[in-house]
């Protein structure tokens, strides 16, 4: 079912991801690096090695994983400020989700002593940049802990737990699977969820013209782990390439 209101993008169910899209070694000088697509919304995530870790973690036998997150000046209708030495409150906001999601994929102390330091930059924002660069940056981050594992920096594949993230919204009394900037500024409600294997890792929603039903945020949930479900399948494709994209 399409919503009342209008015709999605890509002529889409309520309930359906915009075409997606995930191709690998994007910059290949990067110790990993992917670009990822979800309609028309565009995340380079590229992963960086340091073999060191943040001096709070000196001497605990623990690695650790880290984000960083900006809007390139294009990337909008009207330019973004480039970002340099000071982030802004938004952006210091996701690359921090960012960072607690990654770090729900691996036991840390099977990473001792790097850090992975990814970094997420928008190309193109159309809704869902905070989303698309979780999951994007969990599968540069799998891609990097792989390489580690072949060059001998790790005696093993840890356990890896598949994370991603999808937004939600209520939009003219319907609830909406991952909208895009048109859907999310007609929204009546609107969430970024993130889970890593079955379990949610974080969930943050907001109203806007008036309380969230029980009802509604059930029906939420359940539409971003169905979501979600299908963003983890790419966890079990060796070219990272979703279906959807060739729809």
């Amino acid at each position: 079912m399409t919503t009342k209101a209008w015709q999605r993008a890509h002529d889409r169910a309520a309930d359906a991801l915009r075409p997606l899209r995930v191709e690998p070694d994007i910059q290949p000088q990067a110790y990993a690096s992917l670009l990822i697509s979800t309609g028309a919304t565009q995340v380079v995530c590229a992963v960086s090695l340091e073999e060191a870790v943040p001096p709070f973690l000196e001497n605990s036998g623990q690695g650790w994983i880290t984000a960083e997150y900006a809007m390139l000046p294009g990337a909008t209708s009207s330019r973004n400020r480039r970002e340099t030495a000071a982030r802004s409150g938004r952006s210091m906001e996701i690359q921090r989700l960012i960072g607690r999601s990654l770090r729900q994929m691996v036991d840390l102390t099977r990473l001792c002593p790097y850090t992975l330091r990814v970094d997420c930059d928008v190309l193109n924002a159309d809704g869902g940049t905070r989303t698309a660069a979780i999951t994007g940056a969990a599968l540069a981050v799998r891609a990097a802990i792989a390489r580690m594992v072949r060059e001998h920096r790790l005696p093993c594949l840890p356990l890896l737990r598949p994370v991603a993230a999808v937004s939600v919204g209520l939009v003219d009394g319907e609830v909406l699977l991952d909208l895009d900037y048109r859907e999310d500024a007609r929204a009546e409600a609107d969430g970024n969820f993130v889970m890593a294997g079955g379990d949610w890792v974080e969930i943050q929603v907001s109203a806007e013209g008036r309380p969230l039903t029980d009802g509604e945020f059930a029906l939420m949930k359940n539409s971003a782990r169905a979501g979600i479900e299908t963003l983890q399948s790419l966890w079990q494709r060796q070219d990272l390439d979703h279906p959807a994209a060739r729809a």
